[in-house]
């Protein structure tokens, strides 16, 4: 027996509003039962587990145990640069003059997630990241 991974969970203020968000970053749709107003929601990856988004009472107090890491089809800079302009916060930043490493950022609610060099990075410095 095993057990396949339905979602990814993540506790919020405002399920609709950073299901939103996630939605402009994956350029997955959300379900199409959601709206706004709605505690609970969720981002359709294509192919993969759902992002769910849950309404919790209590703020985001400390770092994620898990977060997403980002593969981009575009180069990392220009997709940290994307997500900035779509609401993300810059938190940590982990790139080398080199072009290896990674940035985390933040999303409107405060979780954190990695955006990682993409295949076309990757190709020039192959280490990890």
């Amino acid at each position: 027996m095993i057990s396949m991974v339905q979602n990814v969970a993540v506790d919020c203020a405002d399920a609709y509003g950073l299901a939103r968000f996630w939605s402009k970053v994956t350029g997955a749709p959300l379900d199409p039962d959601d709206a706004p107003g709605a505690r609970e929601t969720q981002v359709l990856l294509p192919g993969g587990p759902v992002l769910y988004f849950n309404e919790v009472p209590e703020p985001k107090t400390v770092k994620n145990r898990i977060h997403l890491c980002l593969r981009p089809s575009s180069t990392r800079d220009a997709e940290v640069e994307r997500l900035l302009a779509l609401g993300a916060t810059l938190t940590g930043d982990h790139r080398n003059a080199d072009g290896t490493g990674w940035a985390v950022l933040s999303d409107p609610e405060g979780n954190e997630f990695c955006v990682l060099r993409s295949d076309s990075d990757r190709a020039g410095h192959p280490a990890r990241g």
